[in-house]
């Protein structure tokens, strides 16, 4: 019988995550940030969508016409659920990457992503999306793509080898996937408690083992134990999208746009004195001593003007998505952390307080007396995005276009999370895309939704679905077991959500 996993994790299923580089939004501020034209776009696909929480967040909150696969039925199904939750939801598939982009009936398309896949598939899975790109990336069109990178994994590399060996032959027949991965990962660990020289060679690996035992059993099973798991270096990388006519636009990491952060000074100027890029982008990478790529690629380049390049910041609009009060001032980077500079973050903070979108030429005047320049903005941005403060925000017509679409999805959403707090993600209008909400956070939204409009009213809505469910609250990581101390634990957590949590969701058309 055919293996219709192709080697691939199935029998356990995937993470409900978000991802955020995903978001076509940000992909044109990246590419603005290099200096390069910005795509029209229009149609989007997703290539291995897992539970399909990005593609439909992407669908219902942006105006793109968004598609997509992933081969593993249940989380597919999941997905069109999801889709079907809202009007003109993502066309989603379950076929494997070979049906899919042999269908004659897809558009051609302005952007193509996949997260998570490209390291983790079999060359012949790699040689199908790549011929998918040449043929249906339009002209302009933007590739984004993620992989484990060498040099960042090339001393876990033999431990992967021995994880998936050992769940292979060493695990209990008919064991299940988290068993395999829980023995194998405590095999490991024993191993290294015996002090072996590659451990000792490499002294960092047992913090990563101990990492990988507390991480998600769901997530380890797909990042460690498929079939097919291929690091690659950027020149690999180059090399085999060279066929489908893209080439490297810019990272999808907003910090790794500011050199500063990442590199010192004397290391700058050694990237600056080489000409080939992919070249600068390898030696990049043992600089940093990068573990995963998060790339953007365009088919056909083309640098902006100085002229076209200031117009178009100038007209990128941005909001702050996090308590003012709760916005520091330090940024932790691979030089370590460093302190932002006050006389540009303070007022330009301040300006963002009341979290209602502001393009950059906006703030540019308004800013004007505190010298803060345009090009003091540009960057400001791209540090506090990677913060997680502020995002970019869509023009005031795409947000009344989608919020139609993001308030029916959000309520399947909601609803997911009376029982479950796999999904932590809503879809905002105002972002193009997801955004961070935890399970108590849509239970408060759920209640006020049904006419509950006070605090305590949440609280007590929250404590009962709970309790009927026989759940309880977690307070510094163990469970509430007093049936008053948690009502009253959900009362205080529903002021602070009152107070700070739900004005900025209302901004972001959420609530």
């Amino acid at each position: 019988m055919p293996d219709w996993t192709s080697g691939y994790v199935a029998d356990i299923g995937y993470t409900f995550g978000y991802y955020n580089e995903l978001n076509p939004l940000r992909a044109r501020f990246m590419l603005l940030s290099a200096r390069l034209a910005l795509p029209a776009l229009g149609a989007a696909c997703e290539l291995g969508f897992g539970q399909g929480v990005s593609v439909n967040a992407h669908s219902a909150a942006s105006p793109l016409d968004w598609y997509g696969t992933d081969f593993n039925p249940s989380q597919a199904g999941f997905a069109q659920q999801l889709a079907g939750s809202y009007a003109d939801g993502a066309k989603l598939y379950d076929q494997s990457f070979a049906e899919f982009c042999a269908r004659t009936d897809l558009p051609d398309f302005d952007y193509i992503a996949l997260h998570g896949i490209w390291s983790w598939i079999s060359d012949q899975n790699r040689a199908t999306i790549v011929d998918f790109v040449r043929r249906k990336l339009k002209v302009g069109g933007v590739l984004y793509i993620s992989y484990n990178t060498l040099p960042g994994w090339t001393a876990m590399v033999p431990v992967r080898h021995l994880l998936a060996r050992h769940a292979e032959i060493m695990t209990a027949p008919g064991a299940g996937p988290a068993a395999k991965v829980e023995s194998a990962v405590a095999f490991a660990r024993k191993l290294w408690a015996t002090n072996p020289a590659y451990a000792r060679a490499h002294p960092r690996l047992g913090e990563r083992l101990a990492t990988i035992a507390a991480q998600d059993h769901h997530y380890v099973a797909h990042e460690y134990f498929n079939r097919d798991w291929v690091p690659m270096s950027f020149a690999d990388m180059a090399g085999c999208l060279e066929s489908a006519k893209v080439d490297f636009a810019c990272s999808a990491s907003p910090i790794e746009h500011v050199a500063e952060t990442q590199m010192t000074a004397e290391q700058i100027a050694l990237l600056k004195e080489l000409p080939d890029e992919t070249f600068r982008q390898s030696v990049r990478d043992f600089i940093v001593n990068q573990q995963f790529r998060r790339d953007y690629w365009v088919k056909g380049p083309r640098p902006l003007n100085a002229l076209a390049y200031t117009e178009q910041l100038r007209a990128q609009r941005i909001i702050l998505v996090a308590p003012r009060d709760e916005v520091t001032l330090t940024l932790d980077c691979v030089l370590g952390r460093t302190t932002m500079t006050e006389k540009i973050y303070t007022p330009l903070l301040d300006a963002l307080a009341d979290h209602q979108p502001r393009s950059l030429g906006q703030l540019e005047k308004d800013l004007r007396s505190s010298e803060i320049t345009l090009a003091h903005l540009q960057q400001a941005t791209l540090v506090l995005m990677e913060k997680g403060a502020l995002a970019l925000a869509q023009d005031d017509a795409a947000i009344a276009l989608c919020r139609p679409r993001t308030e029916s999805l959000n309520r399947t959403l909601i609803s997911q999370a009376r029982s479950s707090s796999d999904i932590g993600f809503l879809a905002s209008p105002v972002l193009g895309g997801g955004v961070a909400v935890s399970r108590f956070h849509q239970l408060f939204l759920l209640a006020r939704a049904n006419d509950m409009p006070a605090p305590h009213e949440w609280a007590l809505f929250t404590d009962r679905l709970l309790k009927a469910q026989q759940q309880r609250v977690l307070k510094d990581g163990a469970p509430i077991m007093d049936d008053a101390e948690m009502l009253r634990h959900l009362k205080e957590q529903a002021d602070i959500f009152n107070e700070k949590r739900l004005p900025l969701l209302i901004a972001l058309g959420i609530a």
